[in-house]
């Protein structure tokens, strides 16, 4: 019974009044810039596959079928 006695004031001595969002605000703001640095980074790798494609299967995609892609067929 002396443990649950203890545990129970320690619970009342940490308990204390106050905002909670004040003293959480800056987990936001890491989340916040995490997120954001994640954002830049996704967004660097648009348009990734057009810049390595190659020229080849480009101009055959634009609809010109007289150049056949592939392995020399």
């Amino acid at each position: 019974m002396q443990f649950a006695a203890a545990l129970v004031a320690a619970a009342a001595e940490a308990e204390h009044e106050g905002n909670v969002m004040m003293t959480t605000w800056p987990f936001f703001l890491i989340a916040a810039v995490i997120f954001t640095l994640l954002a830049l980074v996704t967004a660097s790798y648009r348009n990734v596959s057009n810049r390595h494609a190659d020229p080849v299967d480009l101009h055959a995609a634009d609809g010109h079928p007289e150049h056949e892609t592939g392995h020399g067929h």
